[in-house]
């Protein structure tokens, strides 16, 4: 049990589950607070218990309602500031908006950078995250940020799988350097899709396969999917060049309803994701399975406070941060 007398957390409407899981491996309970959204969208935010000069942590991913998720973090950070919170962390297991890196076009916004800029503007002290996007959008913030990978726990499900004849597979080319992160940790080749993305429609189309894939198992890596469109077109594709089973492992998962009924009617066997946002649309689908990263998350913050390391969790978890992914989670394999 982690015994610090000075810290509270607290959880935003998005965030309960995954609050409460961080709770439970740290022995304590989440703090008293609620959220109210009116009848025309307003959205209002109270805490319920004292938190003067205290370091809170609020437990908010900006994920399957980006914007309101967004606005509700902005208020949560000013009513700990009024209510003279001594520090004031975000714990934002995904971040939406990193996609929104970049001006690669003329005349739009870098929404990453804006949206950091917000929160710190708010009173947020620190961040704690997991996978963005790219990782560049670290520096759009200028507080600390604590930046974890789900590739560790990730690796460990593809470990209890026992695949002996397999092959990591990027989706393109801008994600194989983290494939390569997965496949030196699995001691398994690589192998490349060549994707097209033309437009904005969430929709991409694989032209090619790069490596060998014949015969072989393929563990299909990337950070997220919201239309699933990638990942059954790949899946097609692997398909053509002789594969034998195609998986899926996502760091975040936030796919629509639309592209859970795409999965389903295509060769994936499964897809593995961790529980950084709390997705409704994938209960009850036998080919959708979930580990929990929430003890990475508490683990970070109980090393924070103990003065102990926390970059060594990003390439080997320890077995009891492993166990509880899984037993939170109740993935079964």
């Amino acid at each position: 049990m982690f015994d610090s007398a000075n810290i509270s957390i607290f959880a935003g409407s998005g965030g309960q589950t995954f609050a409460e899981r961080m709770c439970r491996y740290m022995g304590r309970k989440v703090g008293n607070s609620e959220v109210i959204t009116f009848s025309e969208g307003n959205t209002f935010v109270r805490i319920n218990e004292s938190v003067r000069d205290r370091d809170v942590y609020l437990v908010q991913p900006i994920g399957m309602h980006s914007n309101n998720e967004f606005v509700e973090i902005l208020f949560w950070m000013d009513a700990f500031k009024r209510a003279n919170a001594l520090t004031v962390t975000l714990v934002m297991p995904y971040f939406a908006y990193a996609k929104g890196d970049k001006k690669d076009e003329p005349r739009v916004s870098i929404r990453a950078r804006v949206c950091a800029e917000c929160m710190e503007l708010a009173g947020a002290d620190r961040f704690v995250t997991m996978d963005l996007h790219a990782q560049q959008v670290q520096g759009f913030f200028k507080k600390p940020m604590d930046h974890l990978y789900a590739m560790p726990m990730l690796v460990e499900v593809v470990r209890s799988m026992d695949l002996s004849n397999a092959v990591v597979v990027s989706p393109d080319a801008g994600f194989a350097k983290q494939a390569r992160k997965y496949a030196n940790a699995l001691g398994l080749p690589i192998a490349i899709g060549d994707k097209e993305r033309t437009d904005h429609t969430e929709n991409a189309h694989v032209l090619e396969v790069i490596g060998n894939v014949e015969g072989k198992d393929c563990l299909v890596v990337d950070d997220f999917t919201i239309s699933g469109g990638t990942l059954v077109n790949l899946a097609d594709a692997l398909k053509k060049h002789g594969c034998k089973r195609v998986y899926a492992l996502l760091s975040h998962n936030i796919i629509s309803a639309r592209g859970v009924a795409k999965i389903d009617a295509s060769p994936i066997e499964a897809v593995f994701s961790t529980d950084t946002v709390d997705n409704p649309n994938i209960i009850g689908h036998p080919k959708f399975k979930t580990i929990s990263v929430a003890p990475m998350f508490a683990e970070t913050i109980m090393r924070f406070y103990n003065y102990e390391s926390i970059s060594s969790m990003f390439s080997q978890l320890p077995e009891s941060i492993v166990r509880a992914g899984f037993e939170l989670a109740d993935l079964q394999l």
